[in-house]
C-alpha cells in the first residue's frame, strides 16, 4: 500500500511535466497552427461579432419592437446582461478548457448560440421576457462558453507570434461587427422583417460555426492531477501583477462598450439620416479590425502593457466625446477613432493576460478568472 501511495504522486508529477514539455515547443506557424487561427476567427465572427452588433438590436428594440411598454434603460439591460455572461462565463469555460472539456464547450456553446437565435426569431413584439431569455441570457451564455477556450487554444500553437495570432483571431469579432449590422439593418427594415432577418443570420452562423469546429483542435491532452479551482484562485491572488491587471481590466470594461451599444441610436437622435446612421456601427468595427492587428505587431518590441496603457488612455478620452458631437462629420470621426483604439485593447487583452501565465496549463484559468471579474462591471 505504501508503494502505491508513493508512486501515485510521482506519476501525477510525471504527467504534468510531460504536458508542460509538450507545451514548451510552439510551432509558431504552419498549416495546422494557422488553420486553428482561422477556426477561432470564424468563431469570433459568429459569436462576439454578433455581440458587437447589438447596437442594431438595441435601436430596433427601442424604436420598434419593445417601444410601447419599456424604456431605453430597461431595454439596454438585454445587451448588458449578454455582455456580462459572455465575459463571466470564462470562469467555467476557462477551467473546463484546462481540464480537457474543450470540445464539450465549443460544440455545446455553438449549438446553444444557434438555438437561441432561432428562439429569438419566434418571440413576439412587446414581450420583454422572451427577448431577454433568448437574446440576453441564451446568446450570452453560449458565447461565454466558447470565447475563452477559443482564445486559449491559440497559446498551444504560438509563443513568439502569440500576440499577432490572437490579434488576427480577434479581428473576426470586428469583421462580424461590420457585416452583421449591415445585414441585420437591411433585413429588419426590408421584406424579411425582424423574424426573418434573425432566422437568416442564425442560418449563416450555423454554417460558419460548423466549419470552425472542424478546424479547431488542441495540440495535446490536458495535464493530469489538476488542483482544485479554489486552489487555483488562491494561487492567483498571491500574484500581485495579475491582481492589479484584473482590477484595471475591470475598470476599463465598465465603460468600454457604452458608445458601441448606443452609437447608432444616438446618431439617429441627433438628426443623422437613418440610412447613414445604420452604417455607424459597421464603420466603428471596420476601424477595429486595424486596431486589433497593428498594435499587436509592436508588442514584441514595445511591450504588451505599454501598448495597453497607450490605447486605453486614448479610448478613455474618446468616451466623453459623444457629449459634444452634433453632426455627421463628428460622428464618423468618432466611429473611426473609437473603433481603432477600443479594438486595439480588445486585441491586446488576451496576450496581456497570457503573458503572466507561468505555463500553458494555467492560461485558460487566468483568462477565465479575469474575464469573470470584468464581466461583473458591464451591467
Amino acid at each position: 500500500m505504501e508503494d502505491l501511495e508513493t508512486k501515485q504522486p510521482e506519476k501525477e508529477s510525471e504527467n504534468i511535466s510531460e504536458a508542460q514539455n509538450l507545451g514548451s515547443h510552439h510551432p509558431d506557424g504552419g498549416w495546422r497552427a494557422w488553420s486553428v487561427v482561422l477556426g477561432v476567427w470564424l468563431l469570433q465572427f459568429c459569436t462576439f461579432g454578433y455581440a458587437n452588433a447589438y447596437g442594431v438590436y438595441n435601436d430596433y428594440y427601442v424604436r420598434n419592437y419593445l417601444r410601447d411598454r419599456y424604456s431605453s434603460s430597461q431595454i439596454s439591460w438585454i445587451g448588458s446582461v449578454q455582455l456580462f455572461l459572455v465575459l463571466s462565463g470564462g470562469l467555467v469555460a476557462g477551467r473546463g478548457y484546462d481540464t480537457g472539456y474543450f470540445y464539450h464547450l465549443m460544440i455545446g456553446g455553438s449549438l446553444l448560440f444557434v438555438f437561441c437565435l432561432f428562439m429569438l426569431s419566434l418571440t413576439h413584439a412587446g414581450q420583454y421576457y422572451q427577448v431577454f431569455l433568448s437574446h440576453g441570457l441564451g446568446v450570452g451564455i453560449a458565447t461565454g462558453l466558447s470565447y475563452v477556450p477559443g482564445m486559449a487554444v491559440l497559446s498551444q500553437y504560438f509563443e513568439r507570434r502569440r500576440p499577432i495570432a490572437m490579434g488576427i483571431a480577434t479581428t473576426g469579432s470586428a469583421v462580424g461587427g461590420v457585416l452583421h449590422p449591415i445585414m441585420l439593418n437591411k433585413l429588419f427594415y426590408g421584406p424579411a422583417g425582424f423574424h426573418g432577418g434573425v432566422r437568416a443570420s442564425a442560418g449563416l452562423c450555423l454554417g460558419l460555426l460548423a466549419i470552425a469546429l472542424l478546424l479547431l483542435r488542441p495540440r495535446f491532452r490536458p495535464t493530469k492531477g489538476q488542483i482544485s479551482t479554489t486552489a487555483v484562485f488562491n494561487n492567483f491572488l498571491r500574484d500581485p501583477p495579475y491582481v492589479i491587471m484584473v482590477c484595471g481590466t475591470t475598470l476599463i470594461y465598465t465603460g468600454l462598450y457604452f458608445p458601441i451599444f448606443f452609437l447608432q441610436l444616438n446618431a439617429i437622435k441627433i438628426g443623422i439620416n437613418a440610412n447613414l446612421a445604420f452604417y455607424t456601427i459597421a464603420i466603428l468595427n471596420g476601424a477595429s479590425v486595424f486596431g486589433r492587428i497593428f498594435p499587436n505587431m509592436l508588442v514584441n518590441s514595445v511591450g504588451v502593457f505599454n501598448m495597453v496603457i497607450l490605447c486605453t488612455t486614448i479610448t478613455g478620452i474618446l468616451v466623453f466625446c459623444p457629449l459634444a458631437i452634433k453632426d455627421v462629420a463628428g460622428t464618423m470621426i468618432f466611429s473611426v477613432m473609437y473603433g481603432f483604439f477600443s479594438g486595439a485593447y480588445a486585441g491586446l487583452v488576451s496576450p496581456m493576460i497570457s503573458s503572466l501565465a507561468r505555463n500553458n496549463s494555467e492560461i485558460g484559468a487566468r483568462l477565465g478568472i479575469c474575464f469573470t471579474f470584468t464581466g461583473m462591471s458591464t451591467p
